[in-house]
Order: C-alpha cells, then structure tokens, then sequence
C-alpha cells in the first residue's frame, strides 16, 4: 500500500502539469491573486512597494502576523488537547463498562464482555467525534480569520490545515490509543495497574490487539462514509424540499411547478458552502490516511474506500447538477496545501505499519521463537512446524495462592516473565528482550527499506509526461522563432527607412 500511494502521488503529479498546461495556467503565479478584502481593510494605514509588480500595497508588518500566529498556534494545541481529552473520556468508559459487562446478568454479554466493551466504546467514540467535527471548523474559521491571509489562497491553505489536523487527531487519536498503548500498561496478575485505585487498567483481545484495533476502525471508517454520504446529499435535498415548501404555501407557484423560469429555480437551490471543494479534498485526505496509515490492521480499508468513492462520484454529480446553484470559478495551478498533507500521510504511513507489525502484531514474537526457542532452532525455519509450542511460550506463569483468597494452583497469562519458583519471579525474561530488540530491529530496518524503494519509486516517474514537455519545448521554439521574426522584420525596416543595403542576417 505504501508503493501503491507512492505511485498514486507520483501520477498524480503528472496528471497536475497536463491539467495545468490545458488550461493555460504553466505561467499563472499566485502574485496575480487579488487581496482579501478584508486584507485591505485591516492593514491600509501600512503599505509597502510589492517586489513583483512594483505597486505599493497593503502590508502585514512580522510582529503582528507573529503574535497572530502565535495565539492560533495556542488555539490549535488548545483543540487537539480536547480531542486528547474527550479520548481518555472513552477510555475511563472501557474501563468502567468492561467491570460492568463482566459481571452482567445476561450470559451472552457476560461471556463476551470484552466485543461488548469494545462495541459501545466505539460506537460513542464516533458520536463524540461528530459532535466535535462542528465545533472544529467553527474554531478553525475563527482562527484562520484572525490570522488575516493576504490571498484567497493562503486563507484557504491555512483553513485547509487547521481543519485536517483537528479533525485527523479526531478520527486517529482512539485509534493510536488502541493500537500502541492498549494493554501495554496494565500490569500482571497480582499487582494490576488500576486507574484513580479504582478500576483496573483495560487489556486487549486474548487474540491479541488487531481485533479491537480492526474493530475500532471498520466501525469509524463505515458510519464516518455513511454518515458524509448523508449530510452531501440527504441535508441539501431535504433543504430544497422545504424551501419549495415555503414557496407554495406563500403563494409564488401560482399554477404548477414549471411555472418559474429555470433561473429563479436555480437561485431557489442551496448555495455552495463558503469552502467550495474544501469538504471533498478533506473527505478524501482523511480517507486516504485510513486506506494507508493502519492498513496492516485493517485490509478492508481500501475496499470500502472504492466502493465508497463508486457510489460518492454519482452522489457529488448528482448533488452538483440538481441540488447545489452553480458555483463560482477559480484559477489554480494545483490542489493547495493538500498535496503536502498526502505526501505526509505518505511517510506517516511507513513510521505507523512499521509500528503495528511490529509492536501490535504477533509477527515478531513468533519470528524470533521460530529462530531461537523453537524446535527449528538449529534446522533452520520450516514454516508452521518451527511454531510448535509457541502459545505456551509466550504464556507466563502466576501462582494463584499469592492473591491471598483462598485459592490454589496456578493460572496463564500474556507476558514473559519469570515463573514464580525462579530466583527473580515475575521479572522480565531474555525471552522479553529478544523479542525487544527485533522490534527495534525490525522498525529501523523496515522504515529505512521501504523509504528508500519508495524514493527511488519517485525518482524514476519524472513529475511530467515526455510528450508534454516536448509540446512545451515546441512552443517555447516557436515563441523565440515569432520573437526572431518580428525583430528581423523591425530591423528591415529600420534599414530600409535609413537607405542601408538589407542583408538575411542577425545583426
């Protein structure tokens, strides 16, 4: 998928310049953009000579955009601290939730308390991540004009920005909770962690961490593409249905519906919202970090994420042609900001399946038992066969008489550490720093491999199409020939005007 994404951002590039060249946009510069209005209006007392076009303009002096940028800075900290907040939120939930399923009257809930927990915690995650998706952008379109842009383009870069990162932490932060810090803190049997001395820390799947991490994303990523899917196409039909509606009962539809001309009924249609595209790039942005950044854990990713996109382009047509007035215009060389934040999904996405394999997997653990403590340690590694035993090797060992209840015996648990008859119970065994190291090992070796295939990728795609750039060599030939020709012709007038003998010839 890396590759894939790599590959895709690549083409993507050239697919930019073919655009950008058809629509006459190669020498466009952002210098042409008008200022805000309201760029003006704040800084008119203070101008300064533009070093393009040599026209004194409107100027932000650096102090002030520094203190400006310096309280958004403050603010976008002060949002993404919540989203920490409301995540531990959910977590103090799993935790009080998991005592309470565990000893629920209802057998079936009861024997699986732990999909139970997992289940409702993730079904109010997302309803907190939506509630907080609304106060994000009002926040965001707060802080953005309090910096004053100087272009249409900066404001929505900046806009752009603050409302990926609030809303990437939104999605993401449960998500890394449960894949990195999940289970990693809760203690052994017998000296458990306990959260406020009162409910134990939660712990993962016996399965292992993949399947509340795979059920924390499907859940998000299906509801989220649900839930969008809606509010683009179900809230504006509902909106234009209850604007006719108000149109009938105030007696303008005198007759029958066709009764208005087409332009009054396009002008009755819902207005495109302030942002124009800025729904639909981030939409896709946050959809291309959830096909990238933790598809080892979840390979449905980019299946739902095609289906989604299958349906979606007829939903947007259809929204575009009949549900929306037609929108407004803009020149652009490329998608903004945007293509520097896929291009970071990018590499986020090598350091974060890094860690999964890594530290949520059971790959490593199994991959050193095979090669030092199983029965294929001195054979060489013969798949399935060399894993025998390995359950039994990573259980550990908790004698049941140290709680102090009464009981006796001893009970299994995940983790390596010493058995309780040893020198040092209930420490860590070399068994623990092996698989340590190759973790570490494996992190560095796998971040460092797959960065340099995935520059290498990019080096060898040029960022525009050979019959492109000769298209654009043709023209720049053709413009220094007319250039030529022109100052010949001027030249031979010059000559014939002053009597000189014309010769075909540069001077």
């Amino acid at each position: 998928m890396i590759f894939i994404a790599t590959v895709f951002l690549e083409f993507w590039k050239r697919r930019r310049a073919v655009l950008t060249y058809d629509w006459d946009l190669i020498d466009w510069e952002e210098e042409e953009e008008e200022l805000r209005p309201e760029f003006e209006a704040k800084y008119s007392q203070v101008e300064r000579v533009n070093p393009i076009t040599g026209k004194p303009e409107p100027f932000q002096p650096f102090p002030d955009k520094l203190s400006r940028l310096m309280v958004s800075v403050s603010g976008i900290f002060f949002m993404i601290s919540l989203v920490l907040t409301a995540v531990f939120a959910v977590v103090v939930y799993r935790l009080v939730a998991m005592e309470q399923f565990a000893s629920f009257q209802w057998y079936f809930i009861k024997k699986y308390w732990q999909f139970a927990t997992s289940g409702t915690g993730v079904c109010i995650n997302f309803m907190i991540i939506m509630s907080l998706n609304v106060v994000y952008e009002k926040v965001a379109y707060l802080l953005t004009d309090l910096e004053h842009p100087r272009t249409d383009s900066e404001w929505e870069n900046s806009f752009a920005l603050k409302m990926f990162l609030f809303q990437f932490v939104n999605l993401n932060s449960s998500i890394f909770y449960i894949a990195f810090f999940l289970g990693r803190f809760a203690g052994r049997p017998g000296k458990y962690n306990k959260l406020f001395n009162r409910w134990r820390l939660e712990e993962c799947h016996p399965s292992g961490c993949l399947i509340d991490l795979c059920l924390q994303m499907g859940v998000i990523m299906v509801l989220k593409q649900m839930w969008n899917n809606f509010m683009e196409l179900g809230y504006p039909l509902l909106q234009n249905w209850w604007s006719r509606r108000k149109i009938k009962k105030g007696g303008q539809l005198l007759e029958h519906k066709f009764s208005l001309p087409q332009w009054e009924k396009d002008w009755n249609l819902q207005p495109m919202n302030l942002h124009g595209l800025m729904d639909e790039y981030l939409e896709m942005v946050l959809q291309f970090g959830f096909t990238t950044i933790f598809v080892a854990a979840f390979p449905l990713a980019p299946l739902l994420a095609l289906l989604n996109n299958i349906i979606e382009i007829r939903l947007d047509a259809y929204k575009f042609v009949t549900q929306w007035r037609r929108p407004m215009p803009a020149r652009a060389t490329d998608i903004g900001i945007w293509y520097g934040i896929l291009e970071g999904i990018g590499v986020l996405a090598v350091i974060t399946n890094a860690f999964v394999i890594a530290i949520t997997s059971d790959y490593i653990p199994r991959f050193v038992y095979a090669y030092k403590y199983g029965p294929c340690v001195d054979q060489g590694y013969r798949q399935e066969k060399c894993l025998k035993g390995y359950v039994n090797s990573s259980l550990s060992i908790f004698d049941l008489s140290e709680l102090g209840l009464g009981y006796s015996g001893y009970c299994r648990y995940r983790d390596y550490r010493a058995p309780p008859w040893s020198s040092t119970p209930y420490e860590f065994t070399l068994q623990f720093w092996h698989v340590l190291a190759a973790r570490l090992a494996f992190i560095i070796v796998f971040e460092h491999l797959v960065f340099g295939i995935k520059s290498f990728i990019a080096y060898l795609i040029p960022d525009m199409p050979k019959d492109l750039c000769d298209r654009m060599r043709r023209e720049k030939y053709l413009v220094q020939e007319m250039m030529y020709e022109a100052e010949l012709e001027h030249l031979q007038k010059e000559r014939k005007k002053n009597g000189k003998q014309y010769h075909h010839e540069w001077p």
